[in-house]
């Protein structure tokens, strides 16, 4: 690898860096309360700990849990709406100014409403997440089905397809890209609505461990479950890019 390799490696990796150093410089001179930012060793030693405790592990393995099942609700949904949307535009017309509503209200709105009718247990996040992610699926899912070649359909119909070979020949393998981006963007809006309901209505999670540390007064475990949402996410994010490589020849102009 030439430098020019490496450097092109390394670039969105440089402001990261410098950031970490600043933090190092900021607490060794502790130009800042190390009560409200405490120093990086402070926070990893506390990492460490929480580590082998398992308090990290059991906290993630619960909010991807939470995620994981919302999202393929929301992805369910949101196929058969966008479907029924591409082949039947004249009934989604019904349920388009509620559709526009409720993608507008934020989930985090409805966390009061939604503690007093479930309680604050799993049924009230997953409701949350559904309504974080159903509707970026939904309208990339609707969009690509929408978008697809009439000239291939017809191309189809001239060579005897039914309506179901058109379908998984056809159509879905043209509304493929838009489908994964639909899934990239959900799980994202998702992660983020769940981490605002675990705040808010949980026990447990990433999100329950935020707050906590937060009425505890400890702010290192504060950043930790911080850094922890945002590796996540990032980490998530890269795995859909790379199902979309996979899955849709010559690359995507969305990633």
């Amino acid at each position: 690898m030439n430098l020019k390799k490496l450097h092109n490696f390394l670039k969105p990796y440089y402001v990261i860096v410098l950031l970490l150093v600043l933090w190092w410089i900021v607490a060794k001179l502790e130009i800042w309360n190390a009560y409200l930012l405490p120093p990086p060793w402070k926070v990893a030693d506390t990492f460490v700990t929480m580590l082998k405790k398992g308090e990290i592990t059991e906290s993630i393995l619960i909010s991807l849990q939470r995620v994981l099942i919302g999202v393929s609700i929301s992805f369910t949904l949101a196929f058969a709406a966008g479907i029924l949307s591409a082949h039947l535009p004249s009934k989604s017309e019904y349920f388009r100014h509620i559709t526009n509503f409720m993608r507008n209200v934020p989930p985090i709105a409805l966390i009061s409403l939604l503690i007093l009718w479930f309680g604050i247990g799993e049924t009230s996040k997953l409701i949350i997440i559904v309504l974080a992610s159903v509707f970026p699926i939904y309208l990339n899912i609707s969009k690509g089905f929408i978008e697809c070649d009439r000239k291939l359909i017809e191309v189809g119909q001239s060579m005897g397809f039914s309506r179901m070979k058109i379908f998984f020949r056809i159509s879905l393998p043209y509304a493929r890209e838009d489908i994964l981006v639909g899934l990239r963007t959900g799980l994202g809006y998702a992660w983020r609505a769940l981490i605002g309901a675990e705040m808010f209505a949980a026990a447990s999670g990433l999100g329950y461990m935020i707050i906590f540390a937060q009425q505890m007064s400890r702010s290192d475990k504060v950043l930790i479950g911080i850094f922890l949402i945002g590796i996540i996410g990032c980490f998530s994010d890269w795995l859909c890019s790379l199902l979309i490589r996979k899955f849709c020849v010559g690359g995507t102009k969305y990633d």
